[in-house]
């Protein structure tokens, strides 16, 4: 899994079929700073998160299956709204 933020929404009238009835999310990964990292990616979404939220995604086959759609060609989906994250930066070197 991954951290990033929701930085817009996707509208496309014209989409496979298998994603009909759901939110299309602009996702910026970010690291544990909330920097920027990456290029921004298209996340389906499976929790009702918005613009602006800090979340967690994931990608590949772990996608299609948190939007318990497996034979679809979802590559990212948002599975978590984080509230908030307890770093102890001392443990990393």
């Amino acid at each position: 899994m991954y951290i990033g933020v929701i930085i817009g929404t996707v509208v496309a009238t014209r989409k496979d079929e298998k994603f009909v009835g759901h939110k299309l999310l602009l996702t910026q990964p970010v690291n544990v700073d909330k920097e920027p990292i990456g290029e921004p990616l298209v996340a389906i979404d499976t929790v009702g998160a918005g613009i602006g939220e800090f979340v967690f995604f994931t990608s590949g086959t772990a996608a299609r299956y948190a939007a318990n759609k497996p034979n679809s060609p979802i590559d990212a989906a948002v599975v978590g709204i984080i509230d908030g994250v307890d770093l102890d930066k001392s443990v990393l070197k």
